[in-house]
């Protein structure tokens, strides 16, 4: 237990830590969090948060869960870590056997890494040698605008359009932007925009005829793009034009993936089989990073040979580490649940049932709902701009834990939350809105 003060630890925060996504010439000092438990963050402030946005989207199944807990202490006594190039565990083995059983088709190759980034990375990177050990020089990819798919340098890449990456245009590769047919409930011209995008993608994939090693896609929602919602029907459209032109189809999981859609995946959920998925976040329930990158069998295979030049020469130091590979099995336990899955079911009737009165709002415009996540746009200026700071700070001093990306204002609860919590943040939010 530390013997510093609440002032100390501010002091030593504000002295030597550099805080992410911040500029810190203007944000005020970061809460001191003592704790956490389900729902609830509690501050050294002597407040308690409720947590609606799962701490960037990771914590499934709420903060300091018990069942995650034992397993990493449990894991803790055998085996912490140990090199995965010369070696396997019991808990990467079953962690990825569990996760491919849950997915489409064959894909059942599972390369562990570090975060949404590496897996996006690991993708990236895969697709790339993939056709190269198939004697084809692929080197364009295709994403989609307003894309994030992570912050290092391929992944950077694939979201040049999100808007954040201008101090770094240096260091990327040149990527082909298709648009991406944002939609929301009630619009009228949701099969227009797919028509408009596919005629753009066309466009791209004939200009880069033989050139393109993979297209990229945050399936379902675009998250930090602000919960940009496209349809399940285009996905499937998407896969189409894929599979025609021989190219391979990634999705980037990393947010929708372990039930937020309201299915497992966003792809079991859209009814198609990528190529490639990239999962992390909601992976080990929000206790240690770990993400995967998983293939089809015939990409796996492609990598296979006497050359060790033909291998994917890839790798991280804490690959398939045991801790997180036990949190993983464990969450994956809760998930699979029988009340865990009422949850979900109950968190997205609550979000339809409370949606439409936020809708009735002047400032409040395209309300979407997929599974567990509600979104809406407000009337601002994006990010950074005074109408998005002035409500984060609202939501905080009532005791509402939600980071709003610019204008818009989302829940993505975790699947702890119970109706009594999850209808108090919604009044929260109407009153909060209500005087905007």
């Amino acid at each position: 237990m530390s013997t510093l003060s609440y002032d100390e630890l501010r002091a030593l925060d504000a002295r030597h830590v550099w805080h992410p996504f911040t500029q810190a010439g203007t944000a005020p000092p970061a809460i001191l969090a003592l704790g956490g438990k389900g729902t609830t963050v509690y501050g050294a402030d002597g407040k308690e948060y409720l947590d609606v946005c799962s701490s960037w989207w990771v914590n499934l199944h709420g903060h300091g869960n018990p069942a995650i807990a034992q397993a990493i202490a449990d894991q803790a006594m055998r085996l912490e870590q140990v090199i995965f190039a010369d070696f396997t565990h019991e808990p990467a083995a079953r962690l990825a056997a569990r996760v491919a059983k849950r997915l489409p088709g064959d894909l059942d190759r599972v390369f562990f890494s570090d975060d949404g980034s590496t897996a996006v990375e690991v993708a990236l990177k895969m697709a790339r040698q993939y056709w190269s050990n198939q004697g084809q020089d692929r080197k364009v990819f295709v994403a989609f605008h307003g894309g994030y798919h992570g912050d290092t340098a391929g992944a950077m890449s694939a979201g040049r359009s999100c808007g954040i990456f201008s101090a770094w245009e240096n260091m990327m590769f040149p990527v082909e932007v298709a648009p991406f047919p944002v939609t929301w409930d009630d619009d009228a011209e949701a099969e227009a925009k797919e028509q408009r995008a596919l005629l753009a993608l066309d466009e791209i994939l004939e200009r880069n005829a033989g050139k393109v090693a993979a297209i990229i896609i945050e399936p379902l929602i675009q998250g930090a793009a602000g919960m940009r919602m496209c349809r399940p029907h285009f996905l499937r459209l998407l896969k189409s034009r894929a599979r025609e032109a021989g190219i391979l189809l990634i999705l980037d999981e990393v947010m929708t993936g372990f039930g937020r859609t309201g299915d497992i995946f966003a792809c079991v959920k859209a009814g198609i089989q990528p190529d490639m998925v990239c999962l992390s976040k909601g992976l080990t329930g929000g206790f240690l990073p770990m993400s995967l990158t998983v293939t089809r069998e015939y990409i796996y295979e492609g990598f296979l040979g006497m050359d060790t030049a033909k291998a994917f020469l890839h790798g991280h130091s804490y690959t398939a580490n045991p801790l997180g590979c036990a949190a993983g099995l464990a969450s994956l336990d809760l998930l699979e649940a029988p009340e865990c899955q009422a949850r979900i079911q109950a968190i997205e009737a609550i979000h339809r049932q409370r949606l439409p009165g936020i809708a009735r709002h002047k400032s409040v415009s395209k309300t979407r709902i997929c599974g567990t996540i509600a979104a809406f746009d407000l009337a601002g200026q994006g990010y950074g701009g005074a109408l998005s700071n002035r409500v984060k700070n609202e939501f905080l001093a009532k005791g509402l834990l939600m980071r709003p990306m610019g204008d818009v204002l989302y829940l993505l609860p975790p699947y702890c939350i119970g109706d009594m919590e999850l209808h108090r943040a919604w009044d929260i939010i109407d009153g909060v809105v209500s005087h905007l």
